[in-house]
């Protein structure tokens, strides 16, 4: 058997029509850029996030690059994140000036410690941006505490988590302001590139609008310097299709991963995600920790198991970030992650055959090693 790492075919099938008919509509009035679709999608999307205000740009990393220009992040300044996530959080700090400074995280969800932030931070300290890993919220209320004491602004990388929730409250309004990935893999995917940031901050909204769209409050009225960086409307169309069925297939991923935690339960060797009592998981990826990752994952491939690595070198570690000065061993949690994480398949369609399989495939080859 073959199973893909992620198969939206028939999840495509289900809203194919309604999408058909909402790009008709955007190519016979021509509102490619700013339309009325787009603004729609803004304003049900901040609604569904319990936030006031929504901003499209194209793409996530620019969410965060713009949330932290319009906080006035620039040189000299610096900005917490934990090195365990994707470069695109670190990136977009290095865009504004400032410097980022890596700290580790927890072992049981794989989210930023707070405990390991607050000791990070100096008095040139302006934010810090927690990641809601893999779909798990972070610790919001130990890190809200601590930046509030010291008066640093929290920034969600909500990339991986549309639709979790931490003690009831969802993702998006847990923070300062937060942002968001449309990638198309991501549980709320476009047909390509597009991102949102999402805040209650009436100042900070307006600020990130005009940001987005060359600093201008209308056609040639130029407030301040900004850039180009909007969501198209023809993806604001197939998002607000997606979006109603959002919290669905997030149940259906739960359900999914469930699945996968009674069947691995058998095989001690593999540590399955665990979820903290206060909050919900919505399984973007399927993450497990395996010995012998690197040769598990290439016999996984030779069994026609599509499982990928998120992520095999921890952001303090790449030598994009050589400069910064860290070393092997200074955040030894993520490294030691690094090295054992491994995603299995995992989208809200997959067949119990597909996680038994997957499963049962698993188990064998580290019984094996």
């Amino acid at each position: 058997m073959n199973v893909n790492f992620i198969d939206f075919s028939e999840q495509y099938q289900l809203i194919k029509d309604e999408i058909d008919v909402g790009l008709k509509q955007v190519f016979e009035k021509g509102d490619f850029i700013l339309g009325a679709r787009q603004r729609e999608f803004e304003d049900t999307f901040a609604k569904y996030c319990q936030a006031r205000y929504g901003v499209g740009v194209n793409s996530g990393t620019d969410a965060l690059y713009l949330s932290l220009a319009a906080l006035d992040v620039t040189v000299g300044d610096e900005v917490i994140l934990p090195s365990y996530t994707f470069i695109a959080t670190a990136l977009c700090i290095s865009y504004t000036g400032a410097t980022p400074v890596f700290v580790d995280i927890e072992e049981r969800s794989y989210n930023i410690d707070p405990v390991k932030l607050e000791a990070a931070i100096t008095e040139r300290t302006k934010a810090v941006i927690l990641v809601h890993l893999y779909g798990q919220p972070a610790n919001m209320d130990e890190i809200n505490a601590i930046c509030e004491k010291h008066q640093i602004t929290v920034v969600e990388d909500a990339a991986q988590s549309h639709g979790a929730a931490y003690q009831g409250q969802r993702v998006g309004s847990l923070g300062d302001v937060a942002c968001f990935s449309f990638y198309p893999t991501k549980s709320l995917g476009a047909f390509g590139d597009g991102g949102m940031i999402v805040t209650k901050d009436e100042e900070l909204y307006n600020k990130v609008k005009m940001l987005r769209d060359y600093g201008r409050v209308n056609r040639y009225d130029h407030k301040i310097k900004g850039y180009n960086s909007r969501l198209d409307t023809v993806q604001a169309v197939v998002l607000s299709a997606k979006l109603k069925h959002l919290d669905q297939w997030n149940k259906m991923r739960a359900d999914n991963a469930a699945r996968y935690n009674e069947l691995l339960a058998e095989c001690p060797r593999v540590i399955t995600p665990q979820v903290m009592n206060d909050r919900t998981h919505v399984y973007q990826t399927y993450a497990v920790r395996v010995p012998e990752r690197n040769q598990v994952i290439e016999k996984l491939k030779e069994e026609g198991v599509s499982a990928l690595i998120h992520y095999p070198i921890p952001v303090h570690l790449q030598q994009a970030y050589q400069d910064a000065g860290y070393k092997r061993g200074d955040l030894p949690l993520s490294e030691q992650i690094s090295d054992e994480i491994l995603s299995l398949p995992m989208y809200p369609h997959m067949t119990d055959e597909q996680i038994v399989y997957v499963s049962d495939t698993l188990k064998r080859i580290i019984n094996e090693l």
